[in-house]
C-alpha cells in the first residue's frame, strides 16, 4: 500500500473520529481502511490507535505521528499548488494556534474576517493551554504571549500583555489596605495555575536582585480565565491576570488594578511562525491581514498605570 494514501486514511479516521467515518469520507471500504492503519503500524512498529466498537483514540505513539502526517501532507498540498503556478494564490488549509481566551475574544473576529475575504483559504483553530511545538504539530501560525526562545521561529511583535494584580471596589472597601505585595497573605485570592497556585511572584525589591514571592492559601482556584475574572468582579477575592483578560471590567470600574508599582515587566505578544512558512501564500497572507487588527486590539486593552 502506498504510504502517503494510508496516511490519508489515517487522517481522515481521526478527523471523523472512526474508521467507519474514514471510510465514508474517502469512498474506502472499511476492510481498506483497517488495512491502511494496520499498515502504517506496522511499518513503524508501535500501535498507533486504541480501538473500540465506537470509537477509536490515538496512542501516545499516535499523537506523535498524527503531527508528522498532517504536516506532511499539508507539505505535499503546497507543493502540488507550487507546481501548478498557484504559488501566489492563498488556498488550502491554515491552521492556528492560541489560548484559549485570545482565541474566543480575539482571534476568531479575525479569523471570520479573513475567511471572509479570502474564501480559498480554511481554517483550523486549535485554542490550547499547553505549550504547542509547531513544526511537530503541522501549526501555520500561533499568537503567544511570552519571552520567546525557540530561535526557529519568525516573530512579528504585537503589543505587550502587563501581569496586573486586580479587586473589585466593593471588595477593596471591606477588606484592609493592599499597599505592598506582602499584604496580599491577608487577603482571599482567586488565582489559576500558571498564574501560581500557592504564591506570587514580583520584583526584587530596591537593594535586592532576589524576586519577592508572596505564599497564600487561595480563596479559590480555577482553570479558566472568565472564571476568575467573574469571581474577583462579584468580590470575592484578588486575582492576577493579564492586563487584556480584564480590560473591560476595568474600564467599566468593575475591578480596579492594585500594586502596579510592584508589577513584573511586561510580556511581548508575537504572531509566530515556523521559519519558512511565511512564504506560504496563505500563511503571508494571513499574517498581513491579522497583524494591524491584532495589534489594534491589544492597544486598546492596554491599561492605564
Amino acid at each position: 500500500m502506498d504510504r502517503i494514501e494510508a496516511m490519508k486514511i489515517f487522517i481522515a479516521a481521526l478527523d471523523e473520529g472512526s474508521l467507519a467515518g474514514a471510510s465514508r469520507k474517502t469512498g474506502r471500504s472499511a476492510a481498506a481502511v483497517s488495512r491502511a492503519v494496520a499498515y502504517l503500524e506496522a511499518h513503524v512498529g508501535v500501535p498507533l490507535l486504541h480501538r473500540t466498537t465506537r470509537s477509536i483514540r490515538l496512542s501516545e505513539a499516535g499523537e506523535r505521528y498524527s503531527a508528522a502526517c498532517r504536516k506532511i501532507l499539508a507539505d505535499l498540498d503546497e507543493a502540488d499548488r507550487q507546481a501548478a503556478g498557484e504559488r501566489s494564490v492563498p488556498r488550502g488549509t491554515l491552521t492556528i494556534s492560541s489560548t484559549v481566551f485570545v482565541g474566543v475574544e480575539v482571534l476568531r473576529p479575525i479569523v471570520d474576517a479573513f475567511m471572509s475575504e479570502f474564501p480559498t483559504v480554511n481554517v483550523r483553530m486549535y485554542l490550547l493551554e499547553r505549550p504547542v511545538n509547531l513544526v511537530d504539530e503541522g501549526i501555520d501560525v500561533a499568537l503567544r504571549i511570552t519571552h520567546l526562545s525557540d530561535s526557529t521561529l519568525v516573530a512579528q511583535h504585537i503589543g505587550e500583555a502587563r501581569r496586573v494584580v486586580v479587586a473589585s471596589p466593593r471588595y477593596l472597601a471591606t477588606h484592609p489596605r493592599i499597599d505592598e505585595p506582602g499584604d496580599l497573605a491577608r487577603h482571599s485570592i482567586v488565582t489559576m495555575q500558571h498564574m501560581g497556585l500557592d504564591s506570587w511572584s514580583f520584583p526584587a525589591p530596591e537593594g535586592s536582585t532576589v524576586p519577592r514571592s508572596v505564599a497564600f492559601v487561595p480563596r479559590l482556584v480555577v482553570n479558566n480565565v472568565q472564571a476568575a475574572v467573574g469571581s474577583a468582579v462579584d468580590g470575592n477575592g484578588v486575582t492576577r491576570l493579564l492586563s487584556y483578560h480584564v480590560a473591560g471590567q476595568v474600564e467599566r470600574d468593575e475591578l480596579r488594578v492594585i500594586l502596579p508599582e510592584f508589577e513584573p515587566a511586561p510580556l511581548p505578544i508575537s504572531l509566530v511562525s515556523p521559519y519558512g512558512r511565511l512564504s506560504v501564500p496563505k500563511v503571508r497572507a494571513f499574517v498581513d491581514f491579522a497583524l494591524p487588527r491584532l495589534r489594534a486590539q491589544f492597544a486598546r486593552s492596554t491599561l492605564a498605570s
